[in-house]
């Protein structure tokens, strides 16, 4: 009987000792992931996410005319062996990057199990312009001066502007947003959220062709 209450009383110590270490194992406060996250995320200071080729052809055509007026109706008319044209083959690369270095905690809001991160835009960079100078083909009338390098140069001018112009066709920049979506997701999971439960948005969901050209840089000219 005696040895009986003496294992009683040791089995009873046990679960007293396991119940208070679960009491505390409780009480322990929740680790913040949000800091280890920023960290993880500004690793990739300058993460590119997205690349693309463009090329175009530019072309002008170039007539000299006769305006004015008779009987009181204007009139407009093309000087006979005046006209000129040329075509100049243009070729650029363009790269999308996110500017990781810019999130701060401030940039990821967590609601219990949920978290969401608020990227940056994403910047574009122009990182060559290539001209086809072998292929560029050119036109001019016997009444007419062969285009002289100012006035190319001005065309391939308004051939650059035609291209970030086309930039919003392209889908880089959602291509871009994709991209950074895939990266940062894994890098919640290994902190114990459920892929289910990241939202990866950025600021702003559409962009003006003026703030594509403020988020353009050009490199390599």
């Amino acid at each position: 009987m005696r040895n009986f209450k003496l294992l009683l009383l040791v089995i009873i110590a046990a679960l007293a000792s396991c119940s208070k270490s679960g009491k505390e194992e409780a009480k322990q406060p929740e680790i913040d992931t949000i800091p280890v996250l920023v960290s993880q995320i500004q690793k990739d200071s300058r993460l590119y996410t997205a690349e693309c080729h463009i090329h175009k052809i530019v072309t002008q055509n170039d007539v000299k005319k006769i305006n004015g007026s008779f009987l009181n109706k204007k009139f407009s008319v093309d000087l006979p062996f005046s006209s000129r044209q040329v075509a100049i083959p243009m070729d650029a690369t363009v790269k999308a990057y996110v500017d990781m270095g810019k999130v701060t905690e401030e940039n990821i809001h967590r609601n219990g199990k949920k978290i969401q991160i608020v990227l940056p835009d994403p910047q574009l960079v122009v990182t060559s312009t290539k001209i086809d100078h072998k292929d560029m083909s050119s036109y001019v009338a016997l009444l007419r001066s062969k285009y002289t390098d100012k006035e190319l140069t001005a065309i391939e001018r308004q051939g650059r502007e035609a291209m970030m112009a086309d930039i919003p066709q392209l889908r880089i920049i959602e291509q871009s947003r994709a991209s950074a979506a895939r990266i940062i997701i894994p890098m919640c999971t290994a902190l114990g959220y459920e892929e289910k439960n990241v939202t990866v948005t950025f600021r702003k969901q559409e962009y003006t062709l003026d703030e594509i050209k403020q988020m353009t840089q050009h490199e390599g000219r």
